[in-house]
C-alpha cells in the first residue's frame, strides 16, 4: 500500500554536495523522530523511474541540492506556486523532477501537497563527501524535515510559508 506521505531524497553520491538529498534520507532513517508511517525513499538520479513510487502519495517532501545563487549551505524551501518558479536549472535533477511532476499531473495523480527542501551546493565535482560549507547544514535540514512532517501530522502548517526564501541554518 502506498503511504500518504513520502520523503524523497534526490542526488548523486559521487558528486559531493549533489548527494545532499540521499545523505538526508540516510540521516532520517536513523532518526527516531520520523513517524513509522512515513516512507523514506532514496531516489538517487532515477527521474521518471520514480513515477510508480509517487502514485497515490498525498504529501511529498523532496530533498535536493538547489542552485539558487545563495551562499553555499543555505537551506531553501519551495512549495505551492513557487515550485513553478524554481530558479533556472536550480537542481541538478530539475528537468527530471519537473518531468515527474508533469507526468503526475497528466495522470491526474499529483500529490495534494509538495514541499521541496534544498541546500545551496558549494561543489558538485567528483567526490563522496559533502563540502565543508554544506556538511554542517545536514543536521538543520533533517530538523526542518521533521518539523514539516510534524506540521503535516498536526493537520497543516500554521507558520508563515517561506516560498523562495532561504531558511537559516
Amino acid at each position: 500500500m502506498t503511504p500518504k506521505t513520502l520523503v524523497l531524497g534526490l542526488g548523486n553520491l559521487v558528486h559531493t554536495d549533489d548527494g545532499i538529498g540521499v545523505h538526508a534520507i540516510e540521516a532520517l532513517r536513523g532518526d527516531d523522530r520520523v513517524p513509522t508511517e512515513i516512507e523514506l525513499l532514496d531516489g538517487g538520479t532515477h527521474g521518471l523511474g520514480l513515477l510508480h513510487h509517487l502514485s497515490r502519495v498525498k504529501r511529498l517532501l523532496v530533498i535536493d541540492a538547489i542552485d539558487a545563487g545563495e551562499p553555499s549551505g543555505t537551506l531553501l524551501r519551495f512549495e505551492g506556486k513557487s515550485l513553478r518558479g524554481l530558479p533556472g536549472k536550480a537542481s541538478v535533477h530539475q528537468l527530471g523532477f519537473s518531468d515527474l511532476m508533469i507526468a503526475l499531473q497528466l495522470l491526474d495523480d499529483s500529490p495534494d501537497e509538495i514541499i521541496v527542501l534544498g541546500i545551496q551546493p558549494d561543489s558538485t565535482d567528483w567526490g563522496v563527501e559533502l563540502s565543508p560549507s554544506v556538511a554542517p547544514a545536514l543536521a538543520p535540514l533533517v530538523d526542518v524535515v521533521i518539523d514539516c512532517l510534524r506540521r503535516w501530522d498536526a493537520g497543516g502548517d500554521d507558520n508563515v510559508r517561506l516560498e523562495n526564501a532561504p531558511l537559516t541554518a
